[in-house]
């Protein structure tokens, strides 16, 4: 107990203490260390892996004939949740010059080969786009579909007009490139990013004036060029700017043998848009808006209908312990021959449930995984995991869920020695604990990654990083598990209020399956996910920004209050007809919410997923999905199964019995 109470009063010391030296340095700025660029100074872009909405499997920007940078590629350092999400990001030959509009000659490739021209087509029809990146700032598109302008994220490849079977590449693109200027005016700015954390002070103002860029557009086109002529050009040669052609016969088809030349232009545009804003533009995607309105009328709706079942919850066990508690002890007698209910299971009602080390076990997990969500996406609400940060999120959450492993092994070991009566086996539960998830994860990942590595795709998981994540698994979440279960076996258990007779009672026939209750239990915690849940499958899906972090921790936590309720009720309900075996009913009543949760992405994936072509992108998809149910319904199940054991713990605890 001394041991849990000095760990609970360290992190509580540490929460404040971040959060207080965030408080005192002003305020958060969602990007990287601002970089100030003088008049001239050169800048490279990056390029990140090449994406698809229709295959959702990533490519090296440099598996297509695109012109390469002197000196080699060279890939950038990368966190964690980069390489678990499949970007690999590389230098590249595009050179920006602060405040210099040019147009510049880059390269002509050698004539497309066989297999080269086959490769473009395939990522052309494929939808594939070429993700650019300058200062940490991704390319933005501006495209109009009927008749409204919407904002992507990167350029395509190349496009394939309507009624023909010819492929057009891109290879020209206009950058437009918004910057501010910056006068060093002494503020202390703070940023999160690839590049760490830094602070201007008033001590730099003169070294920190100059330009820093707010914006980054582009506007791509197809253009033929004389190959012969282009040729005789040097990299970064001036060229005279050019009018995107809308005539087919001016572009630059993709076919066999052709040589294909890739120009640039770069104009440089002053703006208003300060350093902390300059992420508003993509947080503002009109494809990621939130119906703020449906969510809204959502959580109203669902708090009025929890409110209204547990209120009248609340009268019904409070008249009943009323009555029964102001009777004598030969009427209780008499009553509890007369009546029916859950007074009748008292002798029953904390027997020992089917499979109890597995009941301990996804608690614990479950356990875990709650405490990563919660303690993520406050952070994330915050305002400490910007998407500037690429990875940042997923990094969080595999560091947060290891070291959460002792909360797991306390949990399940606790639980253990209170349905047992003794800590005998607890190295088992722990390691169990430490093992089931991440086990299930490990496997699903690895029948993904074997899919991954057959399409060559950068989305595959390095060998490397396989053992990397081995490491952590047994270095530190196995061992922190052992030692929470360690804590598990000191800490008190747990007392039952009442006796457990020695003969089960039998339990009444019912007319409809109990199984079917718990089922249908299940969509009033879906009712208060599901809109949300439709942003962030189309964050994950179609390369949308998600950034409402501070709604979804509203409804995480209404999911949680509605989670315990359903759970509570079902659990008296089952009592009140004298069944006894609640426990992993009570676990499956919220639990239950995962199922609706993987029927949901089958249709997300049906109806609005359309474009995703292939097998192959429908296993990784339905893999994914399948791993976010399981976490769904250990983190639910435990919600509800934790708050039911102490809804009956103090329901039994209050009733008089000799």
């Amino acid at each position: 107990m001394a041991l849990s109470k000095i760990s609970r009063g360290f992190w509580a010391a540490f929460v404040y203490v971040v959060l207080v030296s965030h408080a005192c340095n002003g305020f958060y700025l969602p990007g990287s260390y601002m970089h100030t660029y003088s008049k001239g100074q050169e800048i490279y872009a990056k390029v990140n892996s090449l994406t698809s909405i229709e295959t959702e499997l990533p490519f090296s920007y440099y598996s297509l004939p695109y012109c390469q940078p002197h000196g080699g590629i060279k890939k950038s350092a990368e966190n964690l949740g980069e390489l678990l999400m499949g970007d690999q990001i590389d230098n590249s030959p595009y050179r920006f010059r602060m405040n210099i509009n040019e147009s510049v000659y880059l390269c002509t490739t050698s004539s497309l080969s066989e297999n080269e021209v086959k490769l473009l087509k395939q990522r052309t029809r494929d939808l594939y786009q070429v993700n650019m990146i300058l200062d940490n700032l991704p390319a933005m598109r501006f495209a109009t579909q009927n008749g409204v302008k919407i904002q992507w994220t990167g350029f395509p490849v190349g496009y394939s007009p309507p009624n023909s079977n010819d492929d057009y590449i891109i290879n020209h693109l206009k950058f437009k490139v918004l910057v501010h200027e910056y006068e060093g005016t002494g503020v202390e700015i703070i940023g999160t990013g690839e590049e760490g954390m830094g602070v201007i002070s008033e001590a730099d103002k003169k070294k920190t004036s100059g330009y820093e860029i707010v914006g980054f557009e582009v506007y791509p086109c197809s253009v033929k060029y004389d190959a012969e002529k282009m040729t005789k050009l040097h990299r970064y040669d001036n060229v005279t700017s050019i009018s995107c052609p809308l005539e087919l016969d001016k572009s630059q088809i993709i076919r066999e043998h052709e040589r294909v030349t890739f120009t640039y232009e770069v104009e440089f545009v002053k703006s208003d848009i300060r350093w902390p804003s300059r992420w508003d533009a993509y947080l503002k995607m009109e494809g990621a808006r939130v119906h703020w309105f449906s969510i809204l009328n959502s959580l109203m709706v669902i708090f009025f209908l929890a409110g209204i079942v547990f209120v009248i919850f609340l009268r019904t066990v409070r008249r009943d312990l009323t009555r029964y508690e102001e009777l004598d002890k030969e009427a209780q007698a008499q009553m509890n021959e007369e009546l029916s209910g859950w007074k009748l299971v008292v002798g029953d009602v904390f027997r020992e449930p089917n499979f109890a080390k597995l009941l301990c076990v996804m608690v614990g997990d479950g356990v875990q995984i709650t405490g990563m969500a919660v303690v993520t996406i406050v952070f994330a609400a915050f305002g400490f995991m910007s998407p500037a940060s690429r990875g940042m999120l997923l990094t969080g959450m595999i560091i947060l869920y290891l070291f959460l492993g002792t909360g797991a092994g306390y949990a399940g070991v606790r639980l253990w020695r209170t349905i047992k009566g003794t800590a005998e086996g607890w190295r088992s539960v722990s390691w169990l604990v430490a093992c089931f998830f991440p086990g299930i994860v490990f496997v699903i990942l690895t029948a993904l990654n074997f899919i991954l590595w057959g399409s060559k795709s950068t989305g595959a998981i390095p060998i490397s990083m396989y053992f990397i994540l081995l490491s952590l698994w047994f270095c530190i979440s196995v061992p922190l598990t052992l030692l929470g279960g360690y804590l598990g076996t000191r800490a008190e258990p747990i007392q039952y209020p009442v006796r457990t007779n020695q003969i089960p009672r039998e339990i009444p026939a019912r007319k409809y399956p109990s199984w079917l209750l718990v089922l249908g239990a299940g969509t009033l915690p879906f009712g208060t996910l599901f809109i949300e849940l439709f942003f962030i499958l189309s964050s994950i899906w179609l390369g949308r920004f998600y950034y409402v972090f501070g709604f979804l921790l509203v409804v995480l936590l209404l999911l949680v209050t509605v989670c315990a309720e359903v759970s509570v009720v079902l659990t008296y309900m089952h009592l009140c007809v004298e069944d006894w075996q609640w426990w992993w009913k009570a676990f499956y009543a919220s639990g239950s919410v995962s199922l609706y949760v993987f029927l949901y992405s089958i249709n997300y994936l049906v109806f609005d997923l359309q474009s995703l072509s292939g097998p192959v992108s429908a296993i990784l998809y339905l893999g994914y999905s399948l791993i976010m149910a399981i976490a769904i319904m250990l983190s639910t199940g435990t919600i509800g199964f934790l708050t039911s054991f102490y809804f009956v713990h103090y329901l039994f605890s209050s009733v008089k019995i000799d």
